[in-house]
């Protein structure tokens, strides 16, 4: 996998200055949209960082914002260059028809990813991507994704096994704090050889010095992590931390600090009632042994 960087980033910094430009200036998105004759979305898109920048549109908005300084147009524009690069996961996406509910977005989350430094995530009814073994996702996107092709499936399990790469990285490997409900160990995804490979394979990565994987008991009962599962992007600026969290209508990002806050409480509070070092091992190896003898 290539060097960990992609457009994520930089399209939200361009986003980000390009709104506090905007605030500046004392404008309104309206303003603006009817400046450059498009529509507010557009515009929100590109403060949000999840618009393509296109060059004359930046420039376009530097002149409507009044931005003289050659340094801070040199800046933006470069912003704006960057976030236009392909990110390394599209040859594993292109062609892939979208469905709502893919775990893990194909596109837009592998982008955030790539642009983290710490997952945080509780895993309650599926393994999570960075986990997942060689046969284990296989089942899941069958299982999922009825109306996609044998060739669109075997593209997102060959992008969800490149995606782990990072947790092995010489140089700034992915820190993963992986919370793995009991039950999802107990739940079969294809046969009893892929569960056996399946648990194999977390506890491989589990003996990587920047991966953790604890267990939650059964025996812990109503938690705060019930609702659902979900991922905490840490990203190398704390202000950009996103909140993951997949559905039945569709993905969610939420980076609102008040949102941030919450997701890392409960992923805090679970963590700390999770069986962990020896013990979340021996309960992986007990499971396993319980898959073999099938």
């Amino acid at each position: 996998m290539a060097e960990a960087h992609g457009p994520a980033g930089p399209r939200r910094r361009l986003g980000a200055e390009l709104r506090r430009l905007r605030n500046k200036s004392g404008l309104h998105l309206e303003d603006v949209a009817r400046e450059m004759s498009c529509s507010t979305s557009k515009i929100s898109r590109l403060e949000n960082g999840k618009g393509i920048p296109k060059p004359p549109d930046v420039r376009e908005l530097m002149r409507i914002y009044g931005v003289a300084s050659g340094t801070e147009r040199d800046m933006l524009l470069r912003l704006a260059r960057e976030g236009r690069e392909q990110g390394w996961w599209e040859t594993y996406t292109e062609g892939v028809q979208s469905e709502r509910f893919v775990m893990d977005s194909p596109g837009r989350y592998p982008a955030m990813e790539t642009e983290a430094t710490h997952v945080r995530a509780v895993s309650m009814t599926v393994a999570h991507g960075l986990v997942q073994g060689a046969g284990y996702p296989g089942g899941v996107f069958r299982a999922l994704l009825p109306h996609h092709t044998d060739a669109e499936i075997a593209s997102l399990v060959d992008l969800r096994l490149e995606r782990q790469q990072r947790l092995r990285a010489a140089q700034e490997p992915l820190a993963l704090s992986l919370v793995v409900d009991e039950a999802l160990l107990m739940r079969r995804v294809g046969g009893p050889s892929t569960m056996v490979e399946q648990i194999d394979h977390m506890l491989e990565l589990n003996e990587l010095p920047t991966v953790e994987i604890r267990v939650l008991g059964l025996e812990i009962g109503f938690h705060r992590a019930m609702a659902g599962q979900f991922t905490v992007l840490e990203l190398r600026d704390p202000l950009d931390d996103v909140v993951y969290v997949e559905g039945h209508a569709g993905d969610t990002f939420m980076d609102a600090k008040s949102d941030v806050k919450l997701y890392r409480e409960i992923h805090a509070d679970v963590w700390e009632r999770c069986r962990g070092g020896r013990d979340a091992v021996e309960t992986m190896r007990r499971y396993r042994l319980a898959h073999s003898e099938q």
